[in-house]
């Protein structure tokens, strides 16, 4: 069983997609490993806490300040800056982190924690529509 999902991200941040991929599991009642794949090189999929908003603005906070943009100072050595400041670090950041997740499903129900939510870490300024490949096996 395969789909992709299409996020539609309003510049940098995290956008919780968990809703939507439960809705595609909808009343399957299957069970296997689901594995999602960012189709992207500037962004990032993660697994995170869902019901404080705060942390999702502590994380962004805190990658930007680890690799901050191409016409700071500190990052001044980066040579791939064609398509703006937030070009290569958003590479870097992506490099950093998770481009595919894979989550457990019994009986149709995404295996989560509590306080579990999938996001797409957009890691670009622009408004971006970012295609994650599913599939269910």
């Amino acid at each position: 069983m395969q789909t992709e999902f299409q996020i539609s991200t309003r510049g940098q941040g995290l956008y919780e997609f968990t809703s939507q991929v439960r809705g595609w599991l909808g009343d399957t009642r299957a069970d296997g490993l689901l594995t999602l794949f960012v189709r992207h090189t500037s962004c990032s999929l993660l697994i995170q806490e869902n019901a404080d908003p705060e942390v999702q603005t502590d994380l962004q906070a805190f990658f930007e300040r680890l690799v901050p943009p191409s016409d700071h100072p500190e990052m001044s050595y980066l040579r791939h800056t064609y398509e703006g400041p937030d070009d290569m670090p958003a590479h870097i950041k992506a490099a950093m982190m998770p481009v595919s997740l894979s989550i457990p499903v019994s009986g149709g129900v995404l295996a989560l924690g509590t306080w579990q939510g999938i996001y797409l870490f957009e890691h670009r300024r622009a408004p971006h529509i970012r295609r994650v490949a599913a599939h269910l096996g």
